[in-house]
């Protein structure tokens, strides 16, 4: 369960709060949405949530967890093998192939020999079997995500966080990567978090977490 407890965040010189005193839970195998108008701090909340930022004040609670009070190096190999994360843009390494691009994350584990065939048939599986050996220069923009996608899930994470996963892509990819994330949610229990503006994608969510000014509506 993820448990979130008196977050707030603020930036700048004198301090402007962008999220306000936030507390919610979601339970494991969610499949959860963060909503909310430009400027709103669905994107923040999501970066608090999901380790790569810190509250200014207030707990993020994991798996029972306390992940604002782990060291550097700790948390970056829980985040590494228990959450993964997929972007508006795809962030793949051009100089790498779709498969070393998903193998990324079993590399910096040490684990790139036992995860080769699984990121294999993450790929096969996304209907991406003759791009393994592409560049991202020669994907599409729907074939980048879904490689990013499979980065994601390569180290078999209990979370996944995705920030306007949809956003670059046209309605058709969109709906294709949708599919995807509540597919893996199904199929494999794995609980996910989304940030998006698409009312339509908002209310694919079975848990929905709306923010306004910062705050919980």
């Amino acid at each position: 369960m993820i448990s979130v407890e008196a977050v707030t965040k603020s930036f700048g010189n004198p301090p402007t709060e962008v999220i306000k005193g936030v507390s919610f839970t979601i339970e494991e195998g969610a499949f959860a949405s963060l909503t909310g108008k430009s400027g709103s701090g669905k994107s923040t909340l999501l970066y608090i949530i999901s380790t790569l930022d810190a509250p200014t004040t207030g707990r993020v609670m994991i798996g029972g967890k306390d992940v604002v009070q782990k060291q550097p190096r700790e948390l970056h190999e829980f985040r590494n093998t228990n959450m993964g994360f997929v972007f508006q843009f795809h962030y793949l390494l051009p100089e790498f192939t779709a498969l070393e691009n998903v193998l990324m994350p079993a590399r910096k584990a040490g684990m790139l020999a036992e995860k080769r065939d699984y990121a294999v048939h993450l790929l096969e599986r996304f209907d991406l079997k003759d791009k393994m050996n592409h560049r991202p220069g020669q994907l599409s923009g729907g074939q980048a995500q879904r490689v990013a996608i499979a980065r994601a899930l390569v180290m078999n994470p209990k979370y996944i966080f995705a920030d306007e996963p949809t956003g670059a892509l046209d309605s058709v990819n969109a709906g294709i990567v949708m599919d995807i994330f509540r597919t893996i949610n199904r199929e494999e229990k794995c609980t996910i978090v989304y940030v998006t503006h698409d009312t339509d994608f908002a209310k694919l969510a079975k848990r929905r977490i709306a923010l306004v000014d910062g705050a919980l509506t």
